[in-house]
Parts: C-alpha cells; sequence; structure tokens
C-alpha cells in the first residue's frame, strides 16, 4: 500500500464521535477518528514497513502517526528519527504509547528514555517514562540496570507532585511497571507508591486520581504474574 491509498483510507473510515473522544483525551488535530481495531486491520495487510512508518509518522495526522508506530521496524529506526518522532509527538496516544513502544523496541531505548525525562516539554520527559516502563515490561532483569531503576523510583518519590500533569501521570505508570515486571524491586516500588500517596492529573478538565499503584502492583502479585514479561508492547 502507498502513502496516498493509506491516507484516504483513514479518511474514509474517520468517526467523528471517535473523533471528539480522542480530542477529550488528549489527541491533538488533525485526525479523522479511526478506531484502533480499524488501524490494526491495516497493519496487518502490511505487517511491517519501515518507510512507509515514517511516511505516515510525518503526515502528523494523529490517525496516521498511530499506524506508524504499528507498522515500525523499531531495529532500524535511528536515533536521530526517534528525535525526530518524539519532537512532533504532541498527542497523548503518540507521545505515551506509539513513540514509547517504538524506542524501546530500537536500539537507543534507555539512551533515549533517560535522556527525555529531562526535558522540559511535558510531552517530551512523558515519552521518557514510558519508554522506561515499556522497557521494564519487556526487558529480561538481567539486561536492567537495577540500581538505575532505584534511582528512578527515588527521582519520582522526590518529584511527582510537582511534575506537570502528563509526566505525573507516567511517573506512575513507571512505578506499576517497575513493582510487576522485576522482581527484586516489587516490595521498593510498594513502599513508593505508599509514601507518595495520593496525586492527581487533570483529565477532561476534572481532577481526577491516577491509578492506584499499589493496588495494581498487589493485583499482579495475587495473580502470580509478578516479573512476567511482555513479549511485545504495540497494542
Amino acid at each position: 500500500m502507498t502513502l496516498t491509498e493509506i491516507m484516504t483510507d483513514l479518511s474514509s473510515l474517520g468517526d467523528e464521535n471517535i473523533k471528539r473522544i480522542l480530542l477529550k483525551h488528549g489527541v491533538k488535530e488533525p485526525l479523522f477518528g479511526v478506531k484502533v481495531e480499524h488501524l490494526k486491520t491495516i497493519q496487518k495487510r502490511i505487517k511491517k514497513d519501515y518507510t512507509l512508518a515514517n511516511e505516515l509518522y510525518f503526515t502528523r495526522n494523529a490517525d496516521a502517526m498511530y499506524l506508524a508506530g504499528l507498522i515500525a521496524d523499531d531495529e532500524q529506526m535511528s536515533k536521530e528519527e526517534l528525535q525526530a518522532w518524539v519532537s512532533i509527538a504532541t498527542s497523548n496516544n503518540i507521545s505515551e504509547y506509539t513513540v514509547p513502544w517504538v524506542t524501546a523496541g530500537s536500539r537507543y531505548g534507555f539512551e533515549l528514555g533517560q535522556e527525555w525525562i529531562d526535558a522540559e516539554e511535558e510531552y517530551i520527559a512523558a515519552a521518557g517514562w514510558a519508554t522506561l516502563s515499556g522497557l521494564v515490561a519487556i526487558k529480561e532483569d538481567s539486561k536492567l540496570d537495577q540500581a538505575l531503576l532505584r534511582h528512578l523510583l527515588q527521582r519520582i518519590e522526590k518529584t511527582i507532585h510537582t511534575s506537570p500533569n502528563r509526566v505525573r501521570h507516567t511517573m506512575n505508570g513507571f512505578i506499576i511497571a517497575t513493582g510487576s515486571y522485576v522482581k527484586e524491586l516489587t516490595q521498593e516500588a510498594i513502599d513508593t507508591a505508599l509514601r507518595i500517596g495520593s496525586a492527581r492529573v487533570q483529565e477532561n478538565d476534572t481532577a481526577s486520581k491516577m491509578p492506584d499503584a499499589v493496588a495494581y502492583i498487589k493485583k499482579a502479585i495475587d495473580k502470580g504474574q509478578i516479573g512476567k514479561k511482555k513479549k511485545m508492547l504495540k497494542c
């Protein structure tokens, strides 16, 4: 399929109701409002296509950008390309899912994740924390720097309450991921979450509690899933 063919398909699949929902959840124009299930149907036809993924992404259309992440050949992505991707990832679904998925699957996940969490731009810092969360979910513990993960938990404890909205959200996700996927740090993640206490994020113009990290981790404990890694992040 060509870029033109795909963009024509996406336009025809757009749904105004879906678009309104996506806009309320931090997705930015331009977009058609395509259901993820339709994007996955297109993904199945294409599978992986490094060149097409980049073409789709740089249309800056949020539906096309999400599809780009699904078909990207992560291992082929250069550091410069990933930096370019994150620089325009202003929609929440792109900064917190698409870019982290592709970056975690690349050769530069830890390097860029650590770099991005220091960014002044909220969406880039959020992408950094989401990338690091993805890495602890898919990488074997033997390939993880547990001293670094402990340092990151300590950093979150000190800074989460003064961090921007989406950064708080993805920091909380990192606590959940670390506690759920890294056996040796499960209790430390729980203790960190307990010390942090309640934190709130802004959703749809109203303040709401973030997901309860302790409850999420304990649910994984009860199900016997602690330390069971994901085969893939993309969904």
